[in-house]
């Protein structure tokens, strides 16, 4: 007699932009995996250099989009339930709080973001080389807040790019949907 399967907590967007912290995406899709998510994965158009599209395909059974597609297609992606951001950029952080949505991963973020979604934003990027020290950050980061999206930045926990670890994210995004 086989196992009843457990269910399905809901569909997760991980949404990856273009950093050297994107490779550690696959361990967030795969542990996010095992604590039941359905998981898909949106990138960047920069971020498809850093990621490997077709693992993450394979992976998750879902494709990887990075452009909007057209008014008449079909939608591939099942609606989303909560949204991670990692690795978060200065650019989209910054680009996010200011409404601005002129990329399929901006958009779904304005999206989700005035939906009252939980979102949860990880952004990495080198501290010490003055993009961390950008009043604009500090700024989009409590904007982004006040707006509901949970935002992990801790670069003296998590140094040197604020690379919080899979587990902690997960932590976070499961507290954050049982509110």
């Amino acid at each position: 007699m086989s196992q009843p399967r457990p269910t399905c907590r809901g569909v997760l967007y991980i949404i990856a932009c273009a950093s050297s912290s994107a490779p550690l995406t696959q361990g967030l899709v795969m542990q996010a995996q095992v604590a039941r998510w359905d998981v898909c994965v949106i990138t960047t158009l920069q971020g498809t250099k850093f990621l490997d599209i077709p693992q993450l395909e394979q992976l998750t059974g879902h494709p990887v989009r990075s452009e909007y597609k057209h008014p008449e297609e079909p939608d591939v992606l099942p609606r989303a339930d909560a949204l991670i951001v990692f690795p978060a950029t200065f650019n989209t952080m910054n680009k996010w709080a200011l409404g601005i949505s002129d990329t399929l991963a901006l958009g779904l973020l304005c999206e989700y973001t005035g939906l009252k979604m939980p979102i949860i934003a990880v952004p990495c990027f080198r501290t010490g080389g003055g993009l961390d020290g950008h009043p604009a950050f500090f700024s989009s980061m409590a904007f982004l807040r006040a707006c509901g999206v949970h935002v992990i930045y801790e670069p003296e926990r998590y140094p040197p790019r604020n690379q919080v670890p899979a587990h902690v994210i997960l932590d976070e995004l499961h507290t954050l949907v049982q509110r």
